[in-house]
């Protein structure tokens, strides 16, 4: 139902020529869902724009969903686009749908099921007055928790409602009707399904299948028009609360999100997600910090000292970079520079981007948040310069730090006196063409790929970075001396050769 005149009907008699003309259609809430998703694959528009990774693995089987007309449920971990998603299929309703005006429960014109939308039309006929409701409007969320109750959810008998209109409480307009009611032709959804208490998950159920509720002890047959979605994190499901056996019984699809399979959708999600745009100092971030973001998510998802069933949340990366650009513009406002451009040093300093949001196993525990935070830096950083640099030759560069060349500077140091210190190392500068560098480029530019390669080095053990030092030739251990001969006791012949014993 998608009027496009400026004046739409307000009564029923006008709605009425409307749906003779075939200008709005009279369609329940899920088949109008399979009705607008089938139009947009035959056009091949998006259909879930700026949700990344899910195209050949979760957006398939939400589809398959919607076009089988069934209430599904999205398992999956933390930061895993979960409510984005589902949040995302009511751009799939109709723009303006009509109802009765002044209905709670927006009711159908043509099948109107609360006694106030059934009263309305009796009495007026062909000039009951109607509304019209936009597809925003159409979406209800509710967060799961243990202190939900029926009368949050279904709704609960309104005394004053009664007193004022003079009826008996056993009248079903005393009712004052819960979120569920209230989202009737529309789309419904519960985030942590599993929270919420058992006896609210029997009103859901109930209410999907039969369509009757009972509100202290008063029947009421309500029919409601809804598409259900919910959301839940499996170790949740298992630890914290279930899903009783009835409702799983009533969700048609159960659909498994992840996280990025590929560190280039990480990549997207992050540049989608996070403030880097900030308007007091123009910002350019290089590449290989892009990686090294990513990279420290995608390695602490594999690490055996951070906790698996709780996850590394996409939101990780987000913050991280986020606070990457936040040091970096720390130090280009403190330095009055015209270009900020983040360093390795400021991956560094966004150590609390990280440790705040893994959960460490008992060894992670052991070593401490910020160590295995530290690890996991310097693990991005070795993979990604791998990446860049394998198979160039540094002999040259790690030389030069051997016959006792030092560099020192930190997340403060000024980008044109780096640049200065980088450029007196033996052909270092020349490397940075690998990541993409001009010869014209900001002193800001350069002086993050020189140092983009000494922690490439270090990362690899082949240089030392030293908070007092700076960056040093990694020391080698000298090479242990021979033990000497062991004297023969006085009296006693010296053992003979093992193989003269046989």
């Amino acid at each position: 139902m998608t009027p496009t005149a400026a004046a739409r009907p307000a009564t029923l008699g006008h709605l009425n020529e409307w749906l003779a003309s075939g200008r709005v259609v009279s369609r329940g809430v899920k088949d109008e869902l399979r009705a607008n998703l089938i139009a947009r694959l035959r056009t091949g528009e998006a259909l879930f724009p700026g949700v990344h990774g899910y195209d050949d693995t979760v957006t398939p089987r939400v589809v398959n969903a919607v076009l089988a007309r069934h209430n599904f449920i999205l398992l999956g971990l933390r930061g895993q686009a979960k409510t984005r998603l589902i949040r995302m299929l009511a751009t799939l309703l109709d723009e303006w749908i009509p109802y009765v005006a002044g209905s709670e429960i927006r009711d159908d014109p043509w099948h109107p099921i609360s006694a106030e939308g059934r009263s309305v039309v009796g009495q007026a006929g062909e000039e009951a007055p109607i509304a019209w409701l936009h597809r925003d409007q159409r979406y209800v969320e509710k967060l799961a928790t243990p202190d939900v109750t029926i009368a949050d959810m279904i709704g609960d008998i309104d005394p004053i409602k009664a007193a004022r209109s003079g009826r008996d409480l056993a009248n079903e307009h005393t009712i004052h009707y819960g979120l569920l009611p209230r989202a009737n032709r529309g789309i419904f959804a519960i985030n942590e399904l599993p929270d919420l208490a058992g006896k609210i998950q029997v009103g859901l159920f109930n209410i999907m299948q039969e369509g009757d509720i009972q509100i202290k002890g008063y029947p009421v047959r309500l029919p409601l028009d809804l598409m259900l979605v919910f959301t839940a994190n499996p170790e949740d499901y298992t630890a914290r609360g279930k899903i009783i056996t009835p409702l799983k019984d009533r969700i048609g699809s159960e659909i498994r999100t992840h996280y990025p399979l590929t560190v280039e959708h990480g990549i997207a999600i992050t540049s989608q997600e996070a403030w880097t745009s900030r308007g007091e100092l123009p910002n350019r971030i290089p590449a290989f910090i892009r990686e090294i973001t990513e990279q420290v998510a995608f390695l602490g998802r594999e690490d055996k000292k951070v906790d698996k069933r709780s996850g590394v949340s996409q939101r990780l990366p987000i913050s991280l970079l986020e606070t990457i650009v936040s040091n970096a513009e720390r130090r280009g406002l403190a330095a009055g520079e015209d270009l900020t451009v983040p360093r390795v040093t400021d991956v560094h300093a966004a150590l609390p981007a990280i440790t705040g949001k893994i959960e460490l196993e008992y060894e992670g525990e052991l070593r401490g948040g910020e160590a295995v935070a530290r690890e996991l830096v310097r693990q991005a950083v070795a993979k990604t310069f791998t990446r860049y640099f394998e198979g160039v030759n540094f002999g040259g560069i790690v030389q030069w730090f051997e016959l006792g060349g030092t560099l020192r500077f930190d997340d403060a140091s000024r980008s044109d006196e780096m640049a200065n210190q980088l450029n007196t190392v033996q052909g270092l500068m020349e490397k940075t063409g690998r990541l993409g560098l001009t010869a014209n480029e900001p002193d800001a530019v350069r002086a993050s790929a020189g140092e983009f390669i000494l922690e490439g080095l270090c990362a690899l053990r082949r240089l030392t970075r030293h908070e007092e030092l700076g960056f040093t030739a990694e020391a080698r251990k000298p090479a242990p001396a021979a033990e000497p001969a062991e004297e023969p006791k006085p009296g006693r012949r010296p053992p003979k050769d093992r193989s003269q014993l046989n």
